[in-house]
């Protein structure tokens, strides 16, 4: 069931959902305009400052002007619902392209990625950052013009939050190591996130998984990916140093910016085109469009000295890679150092001797730990208090080990000689609380959850609605990153009850 319009625009059908809002196919009644409208969720219009920051973002994304960004017609207010109308393009997201071919030829990825450049530039000359570019956020038009859409979207949606708690902010298969760490992102932050999409459309699978987003941010900030070359075998080498370069850890160490970025692009996949052709004569230098042909004068077959008499443009660039991979591979002192039986054996000794040492001094520090553990008195029995709520801290169940500390440092309130405990416990506690400042958004798997609830209950099935809410309870029973959302479902199942009784299910015969 959808509005029969919104603002200016008659609702035609849906065109889909996710979490930051639903989209609907919408005409302008006065012109016949097809627009997709995005109605954002009802709830976001409650946050503190959020009209503001929507009038803001809003006004900034207007003047975009690309052709390879959704252009956006205008935005508004209907009855406290706040939405946005945006070209309408016909076509298909690229994740609609992936989950049909799985894999995309490298060489339209690329004539992809240097349209996806544009829309980037574009973007980031006038100081908005994306933030969450991902295959669901490109359309891929029928006249194979890509465009790019909800620029600064989700800047909108939780500028607030950001600044509050530290929040992350994106997709977390293409969210960038600073982003995943809840700090300051930069148009670099869009670079990162362009090449997890390259990477997924070469390969067809993300540079990272996990079972969960917080293992896949963690990997972001620390892991390591596969090489693409291991999925596809005909990917150039240039291609494949690029994507790993967009996937550098330090944001220093990625393209400058995306303009640099698209001549590196166009310069390979010319490069390339050329090399299939057949012309491999590069020359001395730069190529230049209009430099004459020469063609070569022919030989007669009966003089073959000739022949080696002057290298042809081939044996010359043989030479010359030659030459290059023997100055490359050429060892310098401390290979040459290296490259010793004796010299190996040594370090392999100390190595062997230090782990050893490493072992031992280890199992001194458990021992030591132990000890205090089987004395008496007061210290020891905070001692033990501490341990358990390191093991919670270990498990991720941060709530339970503040509990803990938090009922030790009320024990020791009243004791003047424990002082330096108290400190302990103070210290601690400080500890947990840098831990979970970056952990407090809804976790993703509650994503929709609220759509969901609310779809029951409309649909006439409050039972299973009510099933499903109390489930979702036990299982983030003291989170307090679910604990609104949670609020928020439980008062739409209690709110439904008082609407209506509960319709009796007929009895099997």
């Amino acid at each position: 069931m959808h509005p029969e319009r919104v603002g200016l625009y008659s609702i035609e059908r849906k065109l889909g959902s996710g979490g930051m809002g639903t989209v609907y196919l919408g005409r302008r009644q006065s012109d016949g305009l097809l627009a997709a409208i995005k109605v954002l969720p009802p709830a976001l219009a409650r946050e503190p400052g959020f009209v503001a920051r929507f009038n803001r973002e809003i006004e900034a994304l207007r003047q975009l002007s690309n052709p390879h960004v959704v252009e956006l017609y205008e935005h508004g207010e209907a009855d406290g619902t706040y939405f946005y109308a945006m070209e309408y393009v016909e076509g298909e997201t690229l994740t609609t392209r992936l989950r049909r071919d799985r894999r995309i030829p490298w060489r339209e990825v690329v004539e992809i990625a240097i349209q996806m450049c544009g829309a980037l530039k574009a973007a980031h000359d006038a100081g908005i950052i994306h933030r969450d570019l991902k295959p669901s956020n490109l359309i891929l038009s029928t006249d194979g013009t890509v465009k790019l859409m909800d620029f600064g979207v989700a800047q909108l949606f939780a500028a607030g939050r950001l600044t509050r708690t530290g929040s992350v902010i994106g997709t977390a298969e293409y969210m960038s190591p600073e982003q995943a760490g809840g700090g300051r992102v930069s148009k670099r932050s869009d670079l990162y996130s362009l090449g997890a999409v390259l990477y997924v459309m070469l390969t067809g699978v993300a540079p990272f998984r996990g079972k969960t987003a917080i293992e896949v941010l963690q990997q972001h900030r620390y892991g390591r990916f596969d090489l693409p070359g291991r999925y596809v075998d005909d990917l150039p080498a240039w291609l494949e140093e690029i994507v790993c370069q967009l996937l550098e850890k330090d944001p220093d160490r990625r393209p400058p910016d995306a303009f640099v970025l698209s001549r590196r692009l166009q310069e390979g996949l010319r490069l390339s085109t050329r090399a299939s052709e057949g012309d491999t004569s590069e020359g001395e230098g730069t190529f230049h469009p209009d430099t004459p042909t020469v063609t070569a004068e022919p030989r007669a077959l009966g003089h073959a000295s000739d022949a080696f008499r002057s290298p042809g443009p081939g044996t010359l660039m043989r030479d010359l890679v030659r030459a290059e991979l023997e100055r490359s591979h050429r060892a310098g002192p401390i290979a040459r150092w290296l490259d010793n039986i004796w010299v190996l054996l040594a370090i392999l000794a100390l190595l062997v001797a230090g782990g050893v040492w490493w072992f031992q001094s280890r199992e001194r520090v458990e021992d030591d730990s132990a000890a205090a553990f089987t004395g008496t008195g007061i210290e020891a029995e905070v001692e033990r208090f501490f341990e358990l709520a390191r093991h919670y801290r270990r498990i991720g169940d941060v709530n339970r080990a503040r509990r803990i500390l938090e009922t030790v440092a009320q024990l020791l309130t009243d004791r003047p000689e424990s002082t330096a405990l108290r400190s302990r416990v103070a210290r601690r506690l400080k500890d947990l609380d840098e831990d979970t400042r970056t952990t407090n958004e809804t976790p993703e798997l509650l994503d929709g959850v609220e759509a969901r609830v609310r779809g029951l209950l409309e649909s006439g099935r409050r039972e299973q609605a009510e099933t499903l809410v109390r489930r979702l309870t036990e299982l983030y029973d003291g989170d307090a990153s679910a604990a609104n959302l949670l609020s928020r479902v439980q008062e739409l199942v209690d709110l439904s009850g008082l609407e209506r009784p509960p319709v009796p299910h007929p009895r099997p015969r």
